[in-house]
């Protein structure tokens, strides 16, 4: 998974900002100021972090071997993807897309009507 992907289909999402909350090695995507994906510039393995349902999130972890817990968040809502040779393209675009869901679901409804404003 190259980075650049990631920073392409994250930024095309409605709301969508790329910041560096935690120095220089991390970029965090959100959506009206809330994370939805995260991930480390110079990671030797590229991997993201990305919101998950907490069930949902225990049976991605239990039918792929390259979901893990959040690294370094709250385990029970966050999942880290390692991408590898056996993860879909799909797969992945799925998972980013239903944790930027899960974000603008959980917005104030003044924020979820800024969103739909732009």
């Amino acid at each position: 998974m190259q980075l650049s992907f990631l920073h392409e289909y994250c930024m095309a999402k409605k709301g969508v900002e790329e910041t560096l909350p935690f120095g220089p090695d991390t970029l965090v995507y959100k959506v009206m100021g809330k994370a939805f994906l995260l991930t480390g510039i110079t990671d030797e393995v590229q991997s993201f972090n990305v919101k998950c349902d907490p069930e949902k999130a225990e049976e991605l972890r239990e039918q792929y071997d390259y979901v893990l817990p959040g690294y370094h968040m709250n385990k029970k809502h966050w999942n880290t993807i390692v991408p590898g040779g056996n993860a879909s393209l799909k797969n992945m675009k799925s998972w980013i897309d239903d944790s930027y869901q899960l974000v603008v679901d959980g917005l104030p409804k003044k924020d979820k009507e800024l969103l739909s404003q732009l």
